[in-house]
C-alpha cells in the first residue's frame, strides 16, 4: 500500500470567473471542465490543468487569514519576470521575497484574488538539500 501521487489540489474562491482568470491569464492553465448550474459536489466549480496537475476551484466564501500555507510550482527562474508581468496585469497582488540564501532557487510570491498564496520556484529540492547541508553565515559569502 502506498500513495501514488497528488490527485488534485482545490481552492476555495468567492468568485469561479475571477478564478480562472487567475488560472488561464496568470499562469496559463488550461479550463477543463465548468459546472455551470450543475451542482455534483458541495459548490459550483471549475477545473484546470496547470503543468499537468488538476486544480480544482470551488465557489464559497474563502476564508479572509492570510498564512504562509502555500503551494509551489516550479517555473525557469528566467521565466519568473514574465509571470510577474503577467500576474500584474491582470490585478494580482505580488508579495516581496523572502530573505534566501545562494543556491536555494529563487520565487515569485502573489496571492489570488482570495487570500490564497502561490509560489513559482526556480530550484529543486536536491539543490536545497545540498544548500543545506553547508553550515549557515550571517552573511552568505557567495552572494556578495
Amino acid at each position: 500500500m502506498r500513495i501514488l501521487g497528488i490527485s488534485h489540489i482545490t481552492f476555495v474562491v468567492k468568485d469561479l470567473e475571477h478564478a480562472a482568470l487567475f488560472f488561464r491569464e496568470g499562469l496559463g492553465a488550461r479550463e477543463i471542465y465548468d459546472s455551470a448550474d450543475d451542482t455534483f459536489s458541495l459548490s459550483r466549480e471549475k477545473f484546470f490543468d496547470l503543468g499537468g496537475v488538476w486544480i480544482a476551484t470551488m465557489e464559497s466564501d474563502p476564508s479572509a487569514e492570510r498564512t504562509y500555507r502555500h503551494i509551489a510550482f516550479e517555473a525557469d527562474e528566467a521565466d519568473l519576470p514574465l509571470f510577474e508581468e503577467r500576474l500584474r496585469s491582470i490585478g494580482v497582488e505580488i508579495m516581496p521575497p523572502r530573505p534566501r540564501v545562494e543556491g536555494e532557487g529563487t520565487s515569485l510570491y502573489f496571492r489570488d484574488f482570495d487570500n490564497n498564496l502561490f509560489e513559482l520556484h526556480s530550484g529543486t529540492l536536491e539543490e536545497r538539500l545540498k544548500r543545506y547541508a553547508r553550515p549557515p553565515r550571517k552573511y552568505d559569502e557567495e552572494s556578495v
